[in-house]
């Protein structure tokens, strides 16, 4: 075997080992009661009794029969989970634990093995300022520890990111309605539209990832800074205080916007730092899924 599929393979186990840990010990009742199966299909039809919801009353069968009766629907279960994943080169940043993209994968690893413990089928999209990789949904073991190696092992071929490109991709080719992930630090171009139109088909839920050092340059003095997605260089000098306040001003506009922009399309979200444990948050979020069901 090659050093570098065995290295790769060495990789797919350990985060196997630890997300599937994870999901089974801490998240499996959470996630359950979070994302209950979301289809209701038809039942029966039975004469309406107190305490009913007007709602379900079906008029057709009361009027033949004179006597009020309701449609009865059954829960369907089975869920279909997609991972919307930015593989943009902005997420090749982390200052502290980790980077974004190491934190992204144990993110999908984790919830991919959470949903497949749930017995619901996991799909991915990879998208930078373009769609890179499609993954249909499927259930087992071995199409997750597909996903974690193609996780690993994948690299775009381009650097920016493009949110709405993303979204627009998924809500066309995923018909039938399902639960979306998406993980991102939505660093991209205007994508409220492209959110409100996939929230009303599916159950979308963001993830944002941010490193510390995004959000407030520490003093280092006269620093070359380059961005990740075009690769140009600026120099910044962090020793100046209305520099870094200025910078962490703007941080804190862009990410009120962002929690702004999320509420106002319906969408559950929270922020994920490389510097923190993810499953704080993760439990937190389903846990406020849940009181709200």
């Amino acid at each position: 075997m090659a050093k570098d599929t065995k290295d790769l393979l060495n990789k797919v186990r350990k985060i196997e080992i630890k997300t599937r840990g994870l999901s089974t010990n801490l998240l499996s009742g959470e996630y359950q009661s979070a994302f209950k199966g979301r289809g209701m299909a038809f039942s029966e039809v039975r004469e309406y009794e107190p305490g009913d919801e007007i709602r379900t009353i079906d008029w057709n069968v009361t009027a033949r029969f004179n006597h009020p009766y309701v449609k009865v629907f059954n829960e369907e279960r089975e869920l279909s989970v997609m991972l919307l994943m930015d593989v943009s080169r902005s997420e090749v940043f982390g200052t502290i634990k980790q980077q974004k993209q190491d934190l992204a994968t144990e993110l999908c690893a984790v919830l991919a093995f959470s949903a497949i413990q749930n017995n619901d089928k996991v799909g991915v999209i990879f998208f930078s300022d373009k769609i890179e990789k499609f993954i249909p949904p499927k259930k087992g073991r071995s199409h997750i520890l597909m996903i974690i190696r193609e996780l690993l092992a994948f690299t775009p071929e381009s650097k920016g990111t493009d949110v709405a490109e993303a979204l627009r991709y998924f809500t066309s080719v995923i018909r039938k309605r399902c639960t979306a992930f998406v993980i991102s630090d939505f660093i991209s171009p205007s994508f409220e539209q492209a959110l409100k139109i996939a929230n009303k088909k599916h159950d979308v839920i963001a993830l944002r990832l941010y490193d510390k050092h995004e959000d407030e340059f520490p003093d280092m003095g006269l620093i070359p800074v380059q961005d990740a997605e075009t690769g140009e260089f600026h120099w910044i000098n962090t020793g100046d205080k209305r520099v870094r306040d200025a910078f962490k001003a703007e941080s804190l506009r862009r990410n009120a916007a962002l929690s702004d922009q999320f509420r106002k399309s319906g969408v559950d979200f929270t922020s994920i730092g490389t510097h923190e444990s993810y499953i704080k948050h993760l439990i937190t979020l389903f846990k406020k899924r849940e009181g709200r069901r």
